[in-house]
């Protein structure tokens, strides 16, 4: 990794050594991650990655080309998660702390174990609908029930990690003791095998939404955002950003911004858009300036943030469509601003503490032109043009995204980055990989999903906290936050949003707020884990690429995503900035918005646009302060919810920041007159 200090180095040779560091960071976080598996193992993954993927495209496609009939949705579950779950014990290793050098004796048993108890399932499957199993199941399949629960609940722990599994564990055993517990937080209850025939053999736990969604819907994205690490997608995006960023004050910074948000908003994961972009931008950014923890912290908040833009926005909209009963247009479109005002936010942070530090952009000999950079790359552009037009015009959410991939593959074969038999089998193992930690993910939280519905607390929640709210929106947006934010800790963006639709957003929407509003708001406060200690995990992710500290990184990721928590308020208070109402309000909350998060962003940085660095000590502090809550008062939209007057808040917001700038103002004026020390 290059340091700030070395001289600059041609655009060739800077991107080589960014793309082998990319590679040795990979194959790092891989071996940490999961077993390294001998070639009887690669052949094993790769045959079953191949065949999820074949079970999947016949069952979304209705194409019947296994029996001459479509699967039963139940027997294609089973068989699907009991792949999955195979696929996650060679994978996963028992702990980072053993050896993962092949698959051991006793991940051989459970495998073993989950190919006879889900053969047993899927077998069965038309009985276990028909007589509805999850009531009146046999013994011996309720034995076989128990069994399956305790390994999903390992496959999560492996996934997910152990939080997951603490949690996972505690609510799916709920039921047994629901019944015991005081009113409050009591429900109906089931005994230990009646609670092991729901989790397996209902469509409320672990084949319930997150499996269905998972398998049905969002695979086909899942298969998309791997097409495009594997097919050179993440080099182009930054060849673009920098053709278009790279000479700005701060460059780097700004081209990891839209470098990363375009292929966060694809590939739906922080973590992994962290390592496919992060070795290519970090090092730039600290080239030209930027502290260590500063340039991981843009990083984390870039790649975090794509999941939030459109168009693709990580496959969580089209799950959030399904929800709402509404098109994934409408998603899309209500999605817009809140995005760009957490990126212009970004983008305004940046360029005010490059201003502040001097920082320059790049040498014009290491930024490529942007006409050779097009034709280069003009295909994934058009192929996502396509994968928009079909989405939307031919309302293809499941589909879609199958026509996209196999275009791309066939399209990158015409391209210098054309897939051999080993880049070809890499792309295979990395789809298995992704589908194993996803599928292990979204089964256990499924037991989650299940717990509350087989007690009948899912629907009791919803009043449970508009009661504790004592009857204040406010309050209960407040709750809600900290709900997300804590349940969202360990989880996929994807996951956390499910879980999150089904037991808070009905609280919120019985409270009045919007629909669309409520399900946006708990999209973004489940994701604000990845960027906010004590997890942060794409903060600690992007800190190890940048080699410095960890929490440093965290919490410089979380003052730089400052706006990202407030943003949700701001649109559950008034929906225009979701694009919901007439233009004129929509025009006045967005420019209040843009202008309001632009003071904002440069009294957390120290540097206001035609004022200057605010410098330190009390005088100065005070001038970010008064900056700081004026530019918040401007950003919030008035009207609405709020029953604060637009004009109301101007006027107040304008006083403040008129006392920040002239505080700030005197203070350089007066520092300016000091006499320097000979």
């Amino acid at each position: 990794m290059t340091d700030k200090s070395a001289p600059t180095q041609p655009t060739a040779t800077a991107t080589a050594t960014a793309a082998e560091e990319a590679e040795r960071l990979a194959e790092q976080q891989f071996a940490r991650r999961y077993r390294t598996l001998p070639m009887p193992w690669r052949v094993v993954m790769v045959v079953l990655t191949l065949l999820v993927c074949a079970l999947a495209i016949n069952q979304i496609f209705n194409l019947g080309f296994f029996v001459d009939h479509i699967i039963l949705d139940a027997r294609y579950l089973y068989i699907y998660v009991g792949i999955i779950l195979v696929m996650t014990f060679i994978f996963f290793p028992l702990s980072s702390r053993v050896r993962n050098d092949g698959v051991p004796w006793y991940d051989l048993i459970l495998i073993a174990t989950v190919i006879g108890v889900f053969g047993y399932f899927a077998y069965h499957a038309d009985q276990i609908v028909q007589r509805g199993w999850e009531f009146a199941a046999p013994d011996f399949a309720t034995y076989l029930a128990l069994i399956a629960w305790v390994i999903v609940l390992e496959a999560g722990r492996r996934a997910g990690g152990l939080p997951i599994f603490i949690v996972t564990l505690v609510i799916s055993l709920y039921p047994v003791v629901a019944a015991k517990l005081p009113d409050v937080i009591g429900g109906a209850g089931m005994d230990l095998y009646q609670t092991a025939a729901f989790h397996l053999f209902s469509e409320e736990s672990i084949f319930g939404l997150p499996t269905q969604v998972g398998a049905l819907l969002v695979f086909g994205f899942l298969l998309f955002g791997v097409a495009l690490q594997y097919t050179g997608a993440g080099k182009f995006f930054i060849d673009l950003s920098l053709a278009l960023l790279g000479r700005l004050r701060g460059g780097p910074a700004k081209v990891a911004i839209l470098s990363s948000g375009l292929m966060g908003s694809m590939s739906g994961g922080p973590v992994i858009n962290v390592l496919t972009s992060g070795p290519f931008t970090i090092p730039a950014m600290i080239r030209v300036g930027f502290s260590r923890s500063y340039a991981a912290g843009v990083e984390a908040n870039s790649s975090t943030g794509g999941v939030l833009m459109p168009p693709i926005m990580g496959a969580t909209a089209f799950v959030m469509a399904n929800f709402l009963g509404v098109s994934y247009t409408t998603i899309m479109i209500a999605a817009v601003i809140p995005a760009f005002l957490f990126f212009f936010g970004l983008f305004v942070q940046i360029d005010a503490y490059a201003a502040r530090n001097g920082i320059k952009g790049l040498p014009a000999e290491e930024i490529p032109k942007l006409w050779p950079v097009l034709v280069s790359g003009w295909h994934y552009i058009a192929i996502l043009g396509l994968l928009v037009w079909m989405l939307i015009e031919l309302q293809r959410e499941a589909t879609a995204p199958f026509y996209a991939t196999l275009i791309l593959l066939i399209v990158n074969q015409f391209t210098r980055n054309r897939f051999d038999w080993k880049r070809l089998i890499d792309f295979v193992k990395g789809v298995g990989n992704i589908l194993a930690e996803l599928g292990g993910i979204l089964a256990a939280v499924g037991l989650i999903i299940g717990a509350l519905q087989a007690t009948g607390m899912a629907g009791t929640i919803t009043n449970d906290l508009v009661f504790l709210a004592g009857g204040s929106v406010l309050m209960l947006l407040v709750m809600g936050a900290l709900t997300s934010f804590i349940l969202g800790m360990g989880l996929t963006v994807t996951a956390a949003y499910i879980m999150l639709a089904i037991i808070l957003a009905p609280a919120l929407i019985k409270a009045g707020v919007d629909p669309l509003a409520a399900h946006m708001f708990i999209m973004y406060w489940g994701m604000l884990s990845f960027i906010t200690p004590p997890v942060a995990i794409a903060a600690f992710v992007a800190a190890s690429v940048a080699k410095c500290s960890p929490m440093q990184t965290a919490f410089q990721a979380m003052v730089l995503g400052t706006v990202i928590y407030f943003i949700p308020f701001f649109f559950v208070f008034n929906p225009a900035l979701l694009m919901q109402g007439a233009w004129a309000e929509i025009l006045v909350v967005l420019t209040t918005a843009v202008v309001g998060i632009t003071i904002l962003a440069n009294g957390l940085q120290g540097y206001l646009l035609g004022v200057g660095d605010l410098g330190s000590g009390p005088p100065a502090w005070a001038a970010r302060a008064l900056l700081i809550t004026g530019g918040l008062l401007l950003a919030t939209p008035g009207g609405g919810m709020l029953g604060i007057a637009h004009t109301t808040l101007i006027a107040a917001a304008a006083i403040l920041v008129a006392l920040g700038a002239l505080i700030g103002a005197l203070r350089l004026r007066h520092a300016a007159r000091r006499p320097v020390a000979s």
